[in-house]
């Protein structure tokens, strides 16, 4: 039998260490783990899924926005049970022209005012409008000729309204208001002087004094009380014995079944009604039948 030889060694030099050594950390750093790769794939994947469903979810709330806008033009506020006169206040804030032959308030079994009359359980036509005409001492609404003539060609009852300041002089705005609305017709309604607001640094006597120059000049002008318009919470903070004992009652009080004032003319039920005829929100406003 022959001898099996070992293999000989061959001495490496420094430079072919260094060689083997580049070699071999050129080799560890081009392999991947197997499961690396995977991992990246799947992280692609996720993103893709993830900016789907975002735009998928965009995509849906846009839908359920424009039907939610839809839904509000068509519902508007709930009314107060009740067989009441309907009516509606205007100014030049109203959206689009009015259809003054086709003004209706209707109302659905939950008492929610509609636009659409195969909606409705009650349909009544709008008996009264009352009109802004002026504020303060030079204010004139811009479209008070145009609603105040064709209220009176629909022959719907009309009555003219002035914004207070009370910062200005009343018998200054009482002229101001006269001016503008000019004659009354014998149907017309009495006007009205609308209170909402104190100006900084006004007291509440000076203001009841203003009103009442107010109340008077134009009373004396046409023959008729004016009514004064304030929410409920107004008229008991702010308004005088001599005129809420004096002067006939408007107030506004919303999302009750009664007002918060009593004895009142007109109640001024919502600011966000929708009326047949009227493009946008309007005030709705009822009176009881005598």
């Amino acid at each position: 039998m022959t001898k099996k030889s070992k293999p000989s060694t061959v001495q490496k030099t420094p430079a072919a260490k260094k060689a083997l050594t580049r070699k071999a950390m050129s080799k560890k750093a081009g392999t991947r783990k197997p499961g690396v790769r995977k991992r990246r794939k799947k992280v692609v994947k996720v993103s893709v899924w993830l900016v789907a469903a975002i735009a998928v979810s965009a995509a849906l709330i846009v839908i359920l926005l424009s039907q939610h806008f839809s839904f509000n033009k068509e519902y508007g506020a709930k009314v107060p049970q009740g067989d009441w006169r309907y009516g509606i206040d205007i100014s030049h804030n109203n959206e689009g022209p009015i259809i003054w032959d086709s003004l209706f308030v209707m109302t659905d079994r939950r008492w929610r005012t509609v636009k659409d009359p195969y909606r409705a359980m009650n349909i009544k036509p709008v008996s009264f409008v009352y009109i802004k005409a002026t504020e303060g001492a030079t204010f004139k609404d811009c479209d008070f000729k145009t609603n105040w003539g064709e209220a009176g060609k629909a022959n719907v009852r009309r009555g003219a309204y002035h914004f207070f300041r009370s910062s200005k002089d009343g018998e200054i705005q009482a002229e101001n208001f006269i001016q503008t609305v000019g004659k009354l017709r014998l149907n017309d309604l009495p006007p009205v002087l609308d209170i909402e607001t104190i100006h900084r640094g006004c007291s509440k006597e000076l203001l009841n004094q203003r009103a009442l120059r107010w109340l008077m000049a134009v009373e004396k002008e046409y023959g008729k009380k004016p009514i004064v318009y304030a929410s409920s919470s107004f008229i008991k903070d702010n308004l005088c014995e001599e005129i809420v004992n004096e002067y006939p009652i408007w107030v506004a009080h919303y999302g009750k079944q009664k007002p918060g004032w009593e004895p009142w003319k007109i109640w001024q039920v919502s600011d966000k009604a929708v009326v047949k005829g009227v493009q946008g929100p309007v005030d709705l406003d009822v009176m009881k039948i005598e």
